[in-house]
């Protein structure tokens, strides 16, 4: 078989790795303060898991540079209509998701939830939107040089509207950013994210646009693996454009702080060169030197044959830890202040119950590979 024609275990190890670690970070046991690490930068900064969500926008990306093959054979009308139902879908799902489980418990009894105060915006919204415009994008533009100038445009063109709409005094802070005044007169507070004590979406209209990137260079990436083959120029040069991504990233820092939160322009770059630098380390140590003893890599294709089902199921899963009441505490609750900060009380047990957490969701996912159950949208 040809060499770029086969499947790389890499690219699904790396996107099962950013699902399982996105569930540890998005879980952490209560009770607890957690690790500083598995927490996001406040404001401006960059912890590591900061870097999970750009990475799986990332991972879209290499997903993208496999299927989009297909669009070659069929007509324009065809591909739009692939890439419209499948963007919107997952925009859908991820609306139904945060207005789950749809009814509330009064002093009434069961009455359904209101969706005026429904969040619109959020993780697979805007993964849904970027695909799309990503997507669009590379159709259209068939000429490589052409999207570097467009996501130019987009990593610059959105600091340039932060900075002429937004506040003069504050272009960057998280109530009088551009973004945030887009967000609050198209949407409302109402429909806005409220986790930080305030109507903020960190996922909102305006920060899409440099997001959309991320998708961007990940499609790019894949493709270059799969014409390049799995080598060590593959390597070299996947790292080097990393090195290069991370030094303009830390350079634009100076001026448009890296932050994930606002998703700077920078913290894009910073983003996509990590991921860059890891799939080629990935690259080397799966492909290359086949380091892959026990089959440990097989863990992690096991939640990247199904991402997005395993994802929505850790998010569902966990509303209904919240919804089970034992005595006069939720289940979540209680499983942590019964069990895990009893064995080990503080941040550790915070990160047990995660870890336990991610297992549970595998395990879903071992079953579905098990029974060669894929489920895409």
């Amino acid at each position: 078989m040809n060499q770029k024609s086969e499947r790389f275990l890499s690219l699904d190890v790396f996107r099962g790795l950013t699902i399982c670690f996105m569930i540890i970070v998005n879980t952490p046991g209560s009770g607890a303060t957690a690790f500083a690490p598995l927490e996001h930068a406040a404001w401006f900064g960059f912890t590591p898991t900061d870097l999970v969500f750009p990475s799986f926008l990332f991972a879209v990306g290499n997903a993208m540079s496999f299927t989009m093959k297909k669009f070659d054979t069929l007509s324009t009308g065809t591909v739009l209509y692939r890439i419209l139902k499948r963007g919107l879908l997952i925009f859908l799902i991820g609306y139904l998701m945060y207005w789950f489980p749809f009814v509330d418990h009064t002093s009434a009894g069961w009455v359904l939830r209101p969706i005026s105060g429904t969040r619109i915006m959020g993780v697979l919204q805007r993964i849904g939107l970027c695909y799309i415009f990503a997507s669009l994008i590379i159709y259209f533009v068939k000429n490589k040089t052409a999207v570097v100038v467009i996501s130019a445009l987009l990593l610059v063109g959105y600091q340039v509207l932060l900075l002429v709409f937004g506040d003069h005094e504050a272009p960057y802070a998280m109530l009088t950013n551009a973004g945030t005044y887009l967000d609050k007169y198209l949407l409302g507070d109402s429909h806005l994210y409220h986790g930080e004590g305030v109507a903020f979406d960190p996922e909102g209209i305006l920060s899409t646009l440099p997001a959309i990137v991320n998708v961007i260079v990940g499609y790019y990436a894949g493709k270059f693996i799969q014409e390049k083959g799995k080598g060590y120029e593959t390597i070299g040069r996947l790292a080097l454009m990393g090195c290069v991504f991370i030094f303009i990233a830390l350079t634009w820092n100076m001026s448009f702080p890296i932050g994930k939160k606002l998703w700077t322009s920078p913290f894009t770059l910073l983003t996509t060169g990590i991921d860059m630098v890891m799939i080629s380390a990935l690259i080397y140590v799966v492909e290359v030197r086949a380091w892959n003893k026990y089959n440990w890599t097989s863990f992690f294709t096991t939640v990247g044959k199904n991402p997005l089902a395993i994802y929505i199921l850790s998010e569902i899963l966990v509303i209904a830890f919240w919804m089970i009441n034992i005595g006069n505490k939720n289940f979540y609750g209680w499983i942590n202040d019964v069990f895990y900060q009893k064995i080990a009380p503080g941040a550790i047990g915070s990160l047990l119950f995660a870890i336990s957490y991610m297992l549970v969701c595998w395990s879903v996912g071992k079953i579905l590979d098990k029974n060669k159950i894929y489920i895409r949208v």
